[in-house]
């Protein structure tokens, strides 16, 4: 495989597994740090809930963030550059 193959390979890979996780972490993290992340639990008859405090959300988001940045940065580091634009040519004297 050339270097293209591999890079577009990685890229995909890092969106498929940091990337899209990434976006439902930073949803999570941005809905609890709003107020509006609870959780309840029933265990036989005992019943409890509750809420999750703003930091944790604040935490997941940071996460979230970082985790949308990878493929970026993999993307940026693995694929290969274009080459630069050829000067013009010019033709030797006559």
């Amino acid at each position: 495989m050339d270097r293209k193959t591999t890079g577009i390979l990685a890229t995909v890979a890092a969106v498929l597994l940091c990337g899209c996780p990434g976006i439902f972490v930073c949803l999570f993290g941005a809905l609890s740090a709003a107020g509006i992340g609870t959780w309840s639990t029933q265990l036989n008859s005992l019943d409890s809930s509750g809420s999750l405090p703003t930091w944790l959300g604040v935490a997941f988001l940071c996460l979230g963030l970082l985790l949308i940045a990878v493929p970026m940065v993999v993307a940026f580091l693995v694929l290969p550059k274009k080459p630069e634009a050829l000067a013009e040519e010019v033709p030797p004297p006559a």
